[in-house]
């Protein structure tokens, strides 16, 4: 899969790395990454759309189903939208309807191995129906919301929803 960001790449380091769930949730959380990776995970078979317009079909993720971590906080009924912090200051943000599917998934492991920095590493956000940049690599923070707030490509033309089925790139 090629290699696209904006920046330069992270270099995280797994013995400090946390994951902080925050915002309209009951049980705020702060999971380092052993106890991240102690969450039971899901094998997800999936195909990745870049906005460029590219697609690599039948990839083989392994990670926590995103609505298992919502479920762990307990999101607040009125958290209708999950903004996605990342290492490097890139943020994201979609609706905790498409979020809530059976394949979205925090990934750490992509093909049978340890995701690499390069796609993400230690933690992405792998949503497969909607195009690449609304799965953030490098994920620090998830913070549960009421209130739309685009993110890095979206405030600079990108399409919130994101939709490849629909061509849905750009404003």
């Amino acid at each position: 899969m090629p290699v696209l960001n904006e920046g330069s790449i992270p270099s995280p380091d797994k013995t400090t790395w946390n994951l902080e769930v925050y915002g309209l949730v009951d049980k705020p959380l702060n999971l380092n990454y052993v106890e991240f990776r102690s969450i039971p995970t899901v094998v997800s078979i999936s195909d990745f759309h870049c906005v460029t317009g590219w697609s690599k079909l039948g990839n083989t993720w392994e990670g926590v189903r995103f609505r298992d971590i919502m479920n762990m906080a307990v999101s607040q009924a009125a958290a209708t939208y999950a903004t996605f912090e990342s290492e490097n200051g890139f943020t994201t943000q979609l609706m905790v309807a498409d979020l809530s599917k059976d394949d979205v998934l925090l990934a750490y492991r992509l093909e049978d191995s340890e995701l690499s920095t390069e796609h993400g590493g230690p933690l992405r956000l792998v949503v497969p129906e909607k195009y690449g940049y609304k799965s953030a690599k490098w994920i620090r923070k998830i913070k549960f919301t009421d209130k739309l707030e685009l993110g890095f490509w979206e405030k600079n033309g990108y399409s919130n929803t994101a939709d490849p089925w629909k061509n849905d790139r750009y404003y």
